[in-house]
């Protein structure tokens, strides 16, 4: 059952891939390589619900929570029926200390439901989840999405 969790929670976050829109071939055809954006997922609506540029702030608010990740969580799926997933690509490949292993990720995943334990999700290079504990004020970002 545990792992089924983890499994549904890791199709979840594969189908935000799938469904936030970002269209590599415009910023080729200009002739820069601009990073792909950060996004918010609403799930009660099912859709997302903004797009804004991944700017350095944004870089910086999710390589910090990384930094202070405090473990695996010990809980196997997100709440899926309240407020938002947030999709943070990063800039570059990060290591990322996850239990007993390091790994590398390219995006970062925060769930974030009021009133509840705030949740980092992050795939390795095998596109493996980890489902992540941290301590780190999210107020700032949360501001900054200004959801």
């Amino acid at each position: 059952m545990r792992i089924r969790s983890l499994n549904m929670l890791a199709a979840f976050a594969l189908l935000l891939y799938l469904i936030m829109p970002y269209s590599a071939n415009a910023a080729a055809s200009e002739g820069e390589t601009a990073p792909r954006p950060v996004q918010a997922f609403d799930v009660v609506a099912g859709k997302v619900v903004k797009t804004v540029p991944n700017t350095a702030e944004f870089q910086g608010y999710a390589k910090s929570w990384l930094k202070s990740n405090t473990g695996l969580s010990p809980k196997l799926q997100a709440e899926d029926k309240c407020g938002y997933v947030f999709r943070i690509p990063l800039d570059e490949p990060t290591a990322v200390k996850a239990g007993s292993e390091q790994v590398m990720t390219q995006d970062v995943f925060l769930f974030y439901c009021p009133k509840k334990p705030q949740l980092l999700l992050i795939f390795d290079e095998q596109r493996r989840p980890y489902l992540l504990k941290f301590k780190a004020n999210i107020k700032p970002f949360l501001k900054a999405m200004d959801l």
